[in-house]
């Protein structure tokens, strides 16, 4: 523990740290945690938030013309993913008192699709739309009524078919903080898909949707699919996942400490693998036990 006159926090030395858990088992608040990684772990470290704070390994990378998925439990590092892979991140390699310039992180990407994304997103300036995870925040950013945003928005002018499909044609009158949350989640996903964009990136856009909602966006989502564009979507719901997706990432780890993400795969392989908790390229657990899944289908 590294504490001096001027500090406001205390600091864990990890270059000290032997392992024995004495300050884990004795800090009265919980707040520390201590993970033990592999050595060849910190050759993929893609971005750290500080001394002692969260760590996101082995960034999941997009293809053009392919839509990937990124599964994972909530904390490990996907929204982080995706900040860094919309340019909104720039990633510091995990020095965070000296961050790299862009030439080295293209240096450490090189193997992956992550430098084209980052010529098109911060070279030539393409346009990147996100559906944020948390769709209250379409209500603080915008107000007035739900059709004068859509006009704003509508690039092609071609909205009137996905209002009518994402079932908002009796909306449109009404101002936005008049309308409950899988409305909002709606016509968040209808903001983002009508812009004119080279990179779609969707979080969470399944919350708040019935079955029937899920399957509708699930398709609109999937016809965004181009030669000319990057389309992720990252949620919680493995099904919804599987089916709008060409290739699924798996992020793992410990919520709030540190996530990692997996190879590619392809989705059903993916969500086998992510249900019975072992990764077999990596030969990694992801936990200590399976899940079991129970299917409900029904025609609609």
């Amino acid at each position: 523990m590294i504490v001096t006159s001027t500090d406001k926090k205390a600091e864990i030395s990890e270059q000290l740290c032997i392992g024995c858990t004495i300050c884990v088992k004795k800090c009265p608040f919980d707040a520390i945690q201590l993970a033990v990684l592999p050595n060849t772990l910190p050759k993929l470290l893609t971005h750290r938030y500080g001394l002692n704070a969260f760590a996101l390994y082995n960034l999941p990378t997009s293809t053009k013309g392919k839509i990937l998925g990124i599964v994972g439990r909530n904390g490990v590092g996907k929204s982080t993913a995706l900040k860094v892979l919309a340019g909104k991140l720039k990633p510091n390699l995990g020095r965070c008192a000296d961050p790299p310039d862009w030439p080295e992180i293209l240096g450490t990407f090189a193997e992956s699709s992550f430098p084209s994304l980052h010529k098109e997103v911060i070279v030539e300036k393409q346009k990147v739309v996100i559906k944020p995870q948390h769709v209250d925040l379409v209500i603080k950013t915008w107000d007035g009524k739900i059709k004068d945003l859509i006009q704003k928005l509508d690039a092609e002018k071609n909205s009137s078919s996905l209002i009518k499909l994402l079932h908002l044609d009796t909306l449109i009158e009404r101002n936005i903080d008049q309308i409950s949350g899988g409305e909002v989640q709606r016509l968040a996903i209808l903001l983002t898909l009508i812009q004119d964009a080279r990179v779609y990136m969707f979080d969470e856009p399944s919350t708040y949707l019935d079955i029937r909602a899920r399957m509708v966006v699930a398709n609109c989502i999937r016809e965004l699919k181009s030669p000319d564009h990057y389309v992720v979507v990252v949620d919680h719901d493995m099904g919804f996942v599987e089916s709008v997706s060409d290739q699924i990432c798996c992020v793992f780890g410990e919520p709030s400490v540190y996530g990692i993400g997996s190879k590619l795969y392809s989705p059903k392989e993916a969500i086998s693998i992510y249900l019975n908790g072992f990764l077999p390229a990596e030969n990694i657990n992801l936990r200590n036990f399976e899940f079991s899944a129970v299917i409900f289908m029904k025609n609609y």
